[in-house]
């Protein structure tokens, strides 16, 4: 009974052949101002060498400009370039700036001639995602605790620079989190982060209401009943399913082969308990920063400032780790 009232609570969703996502938009987004002004770069300016990745929100292109052949990131927005989508994840984009923890937005402008699309062009992280150094060359690639010391150390630093922002992510995970060969670790893809109303009351949501729901927090399948829930709670847990996925080289919260649709996913979340580890398998302080994360009660969940100082981050050999951290990457 419990599970049909929380399924009905929420809106229609859209099941990917991987992990399910899903969406429902705030009405009227705001729009807000862009990180740079549109006439800076144009569609032409860039060639388009590679694509990087593709998602409900649009698809990543690696692009060379024309004249420098500097290479940046293209984001270019599905759904018809809604202007607000656009403007929205461009003033998150903005707020985030100054930190090389956050990737950088350079510019926002029209994708192409008539074409009605908006295109973000983006800082250029060269080792990839996490996800895409944890499939490796079409296997499973295990990371070891130094090399996941440091996503974690790093990861919350850009959590950190953004909760002070008032940004909430609301999509942690191995995909949105990029790497580079020199081991630096970005929090990327904000199309749909929101800003938290200020203490005046000023802000709403700045993005659309969207997510992937194997990293979904428990309280955010219901959403009506635990409204009182700190939104950036979600993004400690989002960190925690990455780290644990990437120290089992598989989604950890489903049992292995078990299809991911959104009841099972619900159910095991929302109800399920911690996958056991095999003795060995992890040290007390990387199982207590997991423990920590994945509180399902979110009152008791571990918070940014918390997890910074905890002795699986601070404690880490900071050296050793940005090294395991590059190999790793290189290796993949």
């Amino acid at each position: 009974m419990a599970l049909t009232v929380r399924q009905r609570r929420l809106p229609q969703l859209h099941i990917s052949l991987d992990l399910p996502s899903c969406s429902f938009r705030c009405p009227n987004p705001p729009v807000a101002a862009t990180a740079s002004t549109s006439g800076e770069f144009r569609a032409s300016d860039f060639e388009r060498l590679a694509v990087l990745g593709r998602g409900n929100g649009g698809t990543v292109y690696k692009v060379a400009h024309r004249r420098t052949s500097a290479q940046y990131a293209l984001k270019v927005l599905h759904g018809g370039g809604d202007p607000g989508a656009a403007a929205a994840e461009a003033d998150v984009l903005r707020r985030a700036a100054d930190s090389p923890y956050v990737v950088r937005c350079h510019s926002v402008f029209p994708a192409a001639s008539g074409s009605g699309e908006t295109a973000l062009l983006l800082e250029l992280v060269d080792g990839g995602s996490l996800d895409s150094v944890r499939r490796g060359v079409g296997v499973s690639v295990f990371f070891p605790e130094a090399a996941l010391a440091e996503v974690a150390a790093q990861a919350l630093a850009g959590l950190a620079h953004l909760h002070a922002r008032r940004v909430v992510h609301r999509d942690i995970k191995p995909a949105n989190l990029l790497v580079s060969g020199a081991g630096g670790v970005k929090v990327a893809d904000f199309g749909i982060a929101m800003v938290l109303p200020s203490r005046a009351g000023g802000e709403r949501c700045a993005a659309a209401y969207e997510g992937t729901v194997a990293y979904m927090s428990p309280e955010r399948f219901d959403s009506e009943g635990r409204a009182d829930a700190d939104p950036r709670g979600a993004d400690v847990w989002g960190l925690g399913v990455t780290v644990l996925e990437l120290l089992m080289g598989r989604y950890p919260l489903l049992p292995a082969g078990q299809k991911p649709t959104w009841a099972a996913l619900m159910c095991a979340i929302c109800f399920g308990e911690l996958p056991a580890l095999p003795e060995g398998a992890a040290s007390t302080e990387l199982r207590g920063f997991i423990a920590a994360c994945l509180r399902k009660d979110h009152t008791k969940r571990a918070s940014v400032a918390e997890l910074i100082k905890h002795p699986f981050v601070a404690g880490r050999n900071m050296a050793a780790s940005r090294l395991a951290l590059r190999r790793l990457v290189a290796g993949a």
